[in-house]
């Protein structure tokens, strides 16, 4: 059983090398660029709204909703990329449902790559709000012997992110493919439904972390 899907060598060529994360990655990517092409085509404002605009909308206000829960803040400005970070997420997971997929968010240089979109994050949407002035100053907060120990919480956090996230795709799979080799059919499928759900849960909890260390940062100026 291969614990990561970058071990999972698919071509390789001298030094260059096709991994199932990289396949899998390009895959979910294509699926959601085609997917909200499609679902996006003839949006209307009119009373009667197709079934695929009413589906969108319940999953764009449901984001919303949790933004604003975890922010307190209005969600709009937050929507475009944290909706992308979980709805990538969930996508990855929940494609498992096909025995030959491995999800991209078990590899842990996915997981450090969205993690590290975070981090670029934070300050981007800090110096948005409160200026590149702000945003440095409330490192020197409350005095410029606490930078260091600044710096290294926003690296932690970020780092803290990419493994929980990798940890907790990789155990469930890990789980599933103990179960699949010990017990017959019933039971791994029934584990296997259980993973989805838990896939989409991670998803959730990693999009709602992604917007409180945001969201903290912001008011963590504010309040300098």
């Amino acid at each position: 059983m291969e614990i990561s899907p970058d071990n999972i060598i698919l071509w390789q060529s001298g030094i260059v090398k096709l991994n199932a994360t990289i396949l899998y990655t390009w895959l979910v990517m294509i699926i959601l660029v085609g997917g909200s092409w499609v679902v996006t085509r003839q949006l209307s404002v009119q009373p009667k709204l197709s079934r695929r605009q009413h589906i969108l909308e319940i999953i764009v206000d449901a984001i919303a909703d949790q933004i604003r829960d975890a922010s307190r803040q209005e969600p709009s400005q937050f929507l475009p990329f944290i909706g992308t970070l979980f709805i990538f997420v969930a996508t990855c997971n929940l494609l498992t449902l096909f025995p030959i997929y491995e999800s991209p968010a078990g590899s842990l240089s996915t997981t450090t790559a969205l993690a590290l979109c975070v981090f670029v994050a934070v300050p981007l949407y800090g110096i948005k709000n409160r200026g590149v002035g702000g945003y440095l100053k409330h490192f020197l907060q409350p005095s410029p012997f606490m930078l260091p120990f600044q710096l290294i919480s926003e690296v932690s956090r970020t780092l803290s992110l990419a493994v929980r996230l990798f940890g907790n795709i990789m155990s469930g799979s890990m789980l599933v493919a103990i179960l699949l080799s010990i017990v017959p059919l019933l039971f791994p499928m029934v584990m296997r439904a259980f993973g989805l759900l838990i896939g989409v849960i991670q998803a959730y909890v990693f999009a709602i972390l992604a917007m409180v260390y945001i969201a903290s940062g912001m008011r963590a100026q504010k309040s300098s």
